[in-house]
């Protein structure tokens, strides 16, 4: 009798160590699964908030810009979309031409003070973008190559009429689209002058490299 009751306690320890054991491993992948979800987690929120400043610094970009230039945008100058300073081709330009004309200057003029104090509040740069209609510039002007080639020089004499009228020369740049990305349809005059223009734009400045560790 007492044999068999010694043979039960010897084959139950290791029934109940093993359930131990299992329970031990359940319990540790169960801590892991916990620290992984809890780290997926903070990672999410934090890339939340870092969404949320952007979108934030983004629109009080947008407001800064606006007050800058509430003098322009009031008399009808420019427009103003989606933080992109928008002026006629017209208004600067004659057609196929990258010459200012007098009321093109003049303008330019009174925005550089106020994009000037805009830069001294904010880490940007401001980017010229000049734009094209779809239409050939041999017609009118074979000193350039194209149209982008046309947008190129518009810009660059935009960029340089800011610079000389106090805007720093490292804080603006200039692009050229050629007849890409058009704002209306390039299918009558009308259309063809709204795509004709120049877009002021401040941009993020570009984080400076870092510097390289001493050997």
């Amino acid at each position: 009798m007492s044999d068999d009751i010694d043979l039960d306690g010897e084959t139950g320890a290791p029934i109940w160590a093993a359930f131990g054991d299992l329970m031990s491993v359940l319990l540790g992948a169960f801590v892991l699964i916990l620290v992984g979800v809890i780290g997926m987690q903070l990672q999410l929120s934090s890339k939340l908030d870092e969404a949320v400043k952007q979108r934030q610094a983004e629109a009080q970009r947008r407001v800064t810009l606006e007050q800058a230039l509430a003098a322009p945008l009031a008399a009808g100058r420019v427009t103003l979309v989606n933080g992109r300073i928008g002026i006629s081709g017209s208004v600067l330009f004659a057609l196929n031409s990258d010459q200012l004309q007098p009321e093109g200057r003049e303008l330019l003029k009174s925005l550089a003070g106020p994009l000037t104090r805009y830069l001294t509040s904010r880490e940007d740069i401001l980017m010229v973008s000049g734009f094209t209609d779809d239409q050939p510039v041999h017609d009118g002007n074979r000193r350039f190559a194209d149209n982008l080639e046309l947008s190129a020089q518009r810009a660059l004499t935009v960029t340089r009429a800011l610079i000389d009228e106090g805007v720093p020369r490292s804080s603006v740049f200039a692009a050229a689209f050629g007849a890409e990305q058009p704002v209306s349809s390039n299918s009558d005059d009308a259309g063809r002058a709204k795509n004709r223009r120049v877009e002021i734009a401040p941009v993020p400045k570009p984080s400076a490299p870092a510097a390289p560790h001493a050997p």
